[in-house]
């Protein structure tokens, strides 16, 4: 008997990657601990994409050549231009967000560590700023994260150390 499975494959998105997937394909990123990793999706076809977003702010980048899957304010809009390439529409995308930990306990209250709620608060005003519907969330905390996508049926599978799995 032939099993299914063998037919897909997982897309692998590291750190300040992003990628698109269709089924039977999903797509993953692991090592979420600051970072936030974004799903968008076009809520009719069967596409998605994912960033795994880094820092908030692309005005803190180096001079150089900038990666843009790095940071929230750069990352989400190329993300939805991969997608609109590939055949998605902009209008119906939406969005499913994990990630955004505090992964470190610091006396001082300095903004520059809190890298990961300000990267959940740079990726929310990004979406709100493309007018992309933001469904589910599984942000903040201290515990790292692995995502995984599945465009067929938009579930973002969320597995959280220590904590088990949770389905969003």
């Amino acid at each position: 008997m032939m099993d299914n499975n063998q037919l897909s494959s997982v897309i692998k998105v590291g750190i300040a990657e992003m990628n698109i997937v269709e089924p039977p394909n999903t797509i993953r990123t692991s090592g979420l601990g600051s970072c936030v990793g974004v799903v968008l999706y076009d809520s009719i076809q069967d596409i998605a994409g994912m960033v795994h977003v880094m820092l908030p702010d692309s005005s803190l980048a180096k001079s150089g050549t900038m990666n843009i899957a790095k940071y929230a304010d750069t990352a989400i809009e190329a993300l939805v231009d991969l997608i609109v390439k590939a055949g998605g529409k902009q209008h119906l995308l939406k969005a499913k967000i994990a990630g955004g930990a505090q992964m470190f306990q610091f006396t001082s209250g300095s903004e520059m560590m809190r890298i990961g709620p300000r990267n959940v608060e740079a990726v929310k005003e990004e979406l709100k700023r493309l007018n992309i519907k933001l469904l589910a969330e599984d942000v903040g905390g201290n515990s790292g994260r692995t995502i995984e996508f599945n465009p067929k049926n938009k579930e973002l599978m969320i597995r959280t150390v220590n904590q088990g799995v949770v389905i969003l």
